[in-house]
């Protein structure tokens, strides 16, 4: 059974869910690749009023649907100059990234999923927090009574790394809990229902106090291994990491010994680097540690927030509307 998720704008919070891009893609045909992907995304063309025709001479937009193959976007954006807006499959675009540097241009606008699938994944941080926080990874693997241990969310210290809609979405759940959230984002704009926000450049000042920590940023070149060895040396023994974004955000070699020297309470991971972890890896055999394999957002989650993202994108791009989840090539995200 699918699970169904209400869509929603988060605009107001980031600035880059819902813009209006600088050009303006010449309304036209549409194409969906790659061909015989699920039917409910052409549906979702169809239904905001798109013509969907094969990719040829007449195809002025892509909406593209795998995330494991840009090299055949790169054939397909090649083979036809003509495009002029592109819809990628997921929030985090860095599978694109060299398609993003290589293949754009003043005339050609790109969106993605970023903002879509707020509410599952803001979701799963939550149970992989609490669970975190409730030693449920060691209680997980236990085959005996053993000794109680577990700490409470209630009016903790909650840094979230990111101002996207994920993060938008966590705050508004940890509203019972009366935590004090900072957010950490590229600059020190305000954002809704956080008690401070703070330039990236500030992460480590932030970090002594922090209870629990959730990474919920894009994956740069400039977050790239944004947790090391230096971030972990910051944190509070009783400290919880998660991370819902990308793996390589995280130092895996510095969060292992962490972990392994007692520097960190615990760490709920849904992405990691490498991945998949490879078996027999330290982690696995972890016991602070909650595992999941990128399931934040299952298929099964997804495909409708993915057709509704469609749909309100067609129709914007076929009635002159504002696109959802416009992506800056240069920025990456």
């Amino acid at each position: 059974m699918s699970t169904r998720f209400t869509h929603t704008s988060v605009a107001g919070a980031s600035g880059s869910s819902a813009r209006r891009s600088d050009h303006r893609p010449a309304a036209g045909s549409i194409t969906v690749l790659p061909e015989g992907r699920a039917s409910v995304f052409t549906e979702a063309v169809g239904e905001a009023g798109g013509d969907v025709v094969p990719l040829g001479p007449d195809t002025k937009a892509i909406v593209w649907l795998a995330n494991d193959d840009p090299s055949s976007l790169l054939t397909a954006l090649d083979e036809n100059p003509q495009v002029q807006w592109v819809q990628l499959p997921w929030a985090g675009v860095d599978a694109f990234a060299d398609v993003l540097r290589d293949r754009s241009r003043d005339d050609l606008l790109w969106t993605s999923a970023k903002g879509a699938y707020a509410q599952p994944v803001a979701e799963h941080a939550l149970t992989l927090l609490l669970a975190s926080l409730r030693s449920l990874g060691a209680r997980a693997r236990a085959t005996s009574w053993g000794e109680k241990s577990g700490e409470s969310l209630y009016g903790r210290n909650v840094v979230i790394v990111g101002a996207g809609g994920i993060a938008v979405e966590l705050i508004r759940l940890l509203e019972p809990f009366g935590v004090n959230v900072t957010i950490v984002r590229r600059s020190d704009a305000p954002v809704e229902g956080a008690d401070r926000t703070v330039p990236a450049g500030e992460l480590d000042s932030v970090l002594p106090e922090a209870d629990a920590i959730v990474i919920a940023a894009a994956a740069t070149s400039e977050t790239r291994s944004m947790f090391g060895a230096g971030q972990f040396a910051l944190l509070k023994p009783t400290a919880v990491l998660v991370n819902i974004a990308r793996g390589p955000l995280v130092d895996t070699d510095a969060l292992t010994v962490a972990l392994r020297e007692g520097r960190l309470y615990a760490a709920g991971l849904d992405v990691t680097d490498p991945e998949p972890l490879p078996d027999g890896h330290p982690l696995w055999s972890e016991e602070r540690v909650i595992i999941t394999p990128h399931s934040a957002d299952t298929p099964d989650m997804i495909a409708p927030l993915l057709a509704e993202r469609i749909r309100h994108n067609v129709a914007a791009y076929l009635g002159g509307g504002e696109f959802d989840g416009v992506v800056d090539p240069t920025r990456g995200y």
